[in-house]
């Protein structure tokens, strides 16, 4: 999985020195900016095959870059942060980041959570295995064309929402814990943090509607199979 083309928008240059030269080590293409209006327009000129961006930026922040890239097209976005701060962590995700990570990071956490995104993006895109259409009320999933629909009408979903709704699709009225999902949706073979996987759901609800995904208190998630 080299030659990946990386846009990196840091502001701190030391960071973004040290995190693009770990990088290049690793076989990845980068593409560095200090501030969001530049890292959109790289963004733009590029076409990267996954967006890591800071929070906080100059210009246009991290949180805007991110919906932006994500309002243009379904390149993988994660975002970095130098707080752990829950609010920091959700508003990242809720503008439609496909995961985080926390400075100070390790270059090798850094390393396997990007190659992590692109390959759950690869499998997204796959044909499944066999072709079906699966109804869940008004809900049509289509796994061959991977399209899904809500009362006749395309829904848009990003890789990582289409991977967790395929999830569930697989097991419908089965309840699946974070942590399992966290490997199967986000490939974390380490732990996870499991706000990852709750804002997900989230978005996912918003856009299949919110009665299809119950939450087992306590346990996880489950796809409803009926009234």
């Amino acid at each position: 999985m080299s030659d990946l083309r990386v846009l990196l928008v840091e502001d701190d240059a030391v960071i973004r020195e040290a995190t693009q030269l770990a990088l290049e080590r690793n076989g990845f293409t980068v593409t560095a900016a200090a501030d969001g209006l530049t890292g959109l327009a790289d963004y733009r000129a590029r076409n990267p095959d996954v967006a890591l961006l800071d929070l906080m930026l100059p210009g246009m922040n991290g949180v805007s870059l991110c919906r932006q890239i994500r309002e243009e097209g379904q390149t993988p976005v994660i975002m970095m942060s130098a707080r752990a701060d829950p609010i920091d962590v959700v508003l990242g995700l809720e503008a439609g980041a496909d995961d985080y990570v926390t400075k100070p990071f390790d270059s090798t956490v850094l390393v396997a959570r990007i190659r992590a995104v692109v390959r759950r993006m690869g499998r997204a895109a796959a044909p499944a295995a066999t072709d079906s259409v699966r109804a869940f009320g008004a809900l049509e999933v289509d796994r061959s064309a991977l399209e899904v629909r809500l009362a006749g009408s395309p829904v848009e979903l990003t890789p990582t929402e289409l991977r967790l709704l395929l999830c569930f699709v697989d097991s419908p009225g089965t309840v699946l814990t974070r942590d399992v999902l966290l490997e199967q949706v986000w490939d974390y073979q380490w732990g996870g943090d499991s706000r990852v996987v709750d804002v997900h759901v989230q978005r996912l609800r918003a856009k299949i509607g919110q009665e299809l995904i119950e939450t087992v208190r306590g346990f996880g998630y489950k796809l409803r199979t009926g009234p």
